[in-house]
């Protein structure tokens, strides 16, 4: 994993897939100079989200589609389309876990849990079962983040019984997708 990360960009897709990083960092640092302190807390949970495609050595085409969807999940809070765009927080449930899930997939594989995609082990039928599984428990987790965030942090964070069912239903929707479109594509470099 270290050696992926500190491995430097090979081609411009790398380069804008770092690009995307240093806008992430930026985005924390302006958030925290020019809006509210939970707006540059928000887009500082992305940071981690940021990194592990370089720290798991994702292709440079998924490592840019992951990182713009992290940061657009995070940008729409902080200017608020969850609350304004009717429908978004569905959207976005939906495209947030089609991206997380191959992304944990790969943690899985580099783990030796699952096969590698390149695998001779590997099955097409893996991501197909496997995705929504694995968008089911990430959004189960995403919830209680959030549920502690309304807790703990503050009331304005929007959880609500129907919301949360919704959200996991559609987020797994959206990881057997990704899991029926990726099922023979190759995640990680070559």
């Amino acid at each position: 994993m270290k050696e992926n990360f500190l491995r430097p960009p090979r081609g411009f897709a790398e380069y804008a897939a770092d690009a995307l990083r240093v806008f992430g960092l930026l985005g924390v640092v302006f958030a925290a100079i020019r809006l509210q302190p939970t707006d540059a807390g928000i887009l500082a949970l992305t940071l981690p989200a940021l990194v592990a495609p370089r720290f798991l050595g994702a292709r440079a085409s998924f490592d840019i589609a992951f990182s713009a969807i992290v940061l657009l999940a995070a940008w729409s809070n902080v200017i608020d389309l969850y609350r304004t765009v009717d429908g978004w927080d569905i959207v976005m449930h939906i495209v947030c876990m089609a991206a997380l899930v191959p992304m944990a997939y790969l943690l899985l594989a580099h783990w030796g849990v699952v096969p590698a995609t390149a695998s001779p082990d590997f099955r097409k039928r893996v991501p197909i079962v496997l995705y929504p599984m694995l968008g089911l428990a990430l959004g189960a987790v995403w919830e209680m983040i959030e549920w502690a965030g309304f807790v703990f942090i503050s009331d304005d964070i929007f959880v609500e019984y129907h919301d949360t069912i919704s959200d996991m239903a559609v987020g797994a929707l959206g990881a057997l997708a990704a899991g029926v479109l990726l099922a023979g594509v190759r995640l990680d470099r070559a």
